[in-house]
């Protein structure tokens, strides 16, 4: 009987991760609705429907650290994630304390910008003044919250400091418009929807990391120095020096090298359109969309970029 179960459960197992990659769909790990990751990997399933090569199914998750464990555990075959958290999740470094593998690069797609947000009549005017303050910092396994955790320590800021709450970004939106938190983090491109329709719902103000903290971020994890220049938003009159981090398209190494050079390839022949249906600013150029990347890329990516004149890492 116990060999019956144990048989059962193998069988099961198989097929709930196997169910779509049965029928050559590629599940695509998406985040929550209303962010930019979730606007690409429709607008790329939308522009496979038209390629009978690639069938994608959009799959909503928590963000970027869920997507790379999901992938990595097979319930996923593509997904978008920052590079950060690929790069420590990969080598089982800093949050990570066990490795994720069997998963590869395709391309860095654009820069996430650390949006740290507060009502524009709060007496909120920097990241110390959020002691003793209820905070949104992403929902769980996102990449936000890790950002938000990092960004508070540089600050000297603690869970113990600082009341967390984890909300998605319309629940976020919901506590900072009624009150109900003080702050929000929110990891996304610059021009996010999901920003413009908050500044739009009451008066915000974008808190600035100082050069200090800045300094500090970037020499322990792989963070940028970034701008949020004036006017961006509804009512943000003044620029605002942040940080960010690289969106990276990452793959299964189960997909075959031809499948995941047709989706390269889909990305950059499609550079426009997906441009006019994702609300960040992208960055999609073949020699641009290898840089930032801290882990081996996909064969099949190679074999794309190598056309092109471009080498890059593979694990092989």
């Amino acid at each position: 009987m116990k060999k019956i179960i144990a048989l059962l459960l193998v069988v099961l197992t198989v097929l709930l991760c196997g169910c779509s990659m049965g029928d050559g769909s590629i599940r695509f790990g998406a985040a929550g609705l209303g962010g930019v990751y979730h606007q690409a990997a429709t607008s790329l399933k939308q522009l496979a429907e038209k390629d009978s090569a690639l069938k994608i199914e959009v799959k909503t998750t928590a963000g970027s650290a869920a997507n790379v464990r999901l992938l990595s555990q097979g319930y996923l075959d593509a997904a978008i994630a920052q590079s950060d958290i690929i790069s420590d999740a990969y080598n089982g470094e800093n949050s990570f304390k066990t490795a994720y593998k069997d998963y590869s690069a395709v391309a860095a797609l654009y820069t996430e910008v650390c949006h740290i947000i507060v009502r524009a009549d709060s007496d909120i005017n920097s990241v110390h003044d959020l002691l003793g303050k209820t905070v949104s910092v992403g929902e769980e396994e996102s990449g936000s919250q890790l950002n938000a955790k990092q960004i508070l320590s540089a600050y000297g800021l603690n869970e113990k400091m600082v009341k967390e709450e984890n909300f998605n970004y319309a629940d976020s939106a919901k506590a900072l418009v009624s009150g109900e938190v003080d702050a929000l983090f929110w990891t996304v491109g610059i021009n996010a929807t999901v920003v413009e329709e908050l500044s739009r719902q009451c008066d915000i103000k974008l808190l600035s990391i100082d050069k200090e903290a800045s300094e500090k971020l970037k020499s322990a994890y792989s963070y940028i120095d970034c701008k949020v220049d004036g006017n961006t938003y509804n009512g943000q009159t003044k620029d605002v020096n942040t940080v960010g981090v690289k969106s990276v398209l990452i793959v299964s190494d189960r997909l075959s090298n031809d499948k995941v050079k047709t989706l390269t390839k889909l990305v950059f022949d499609n550079a426009n359109e997906l441009q006019l249906t994702v609300s960040a600013d992208l960055d999609i150029i073949e020699k641009d969309a290898v840089t930032g990347v801290n882990i081996p890329f996909h064969s099949g990516a190679a074999e794309y970029y190598s056309e092109k004149g471009i080498e890059v890492k593979t694990a092989e």
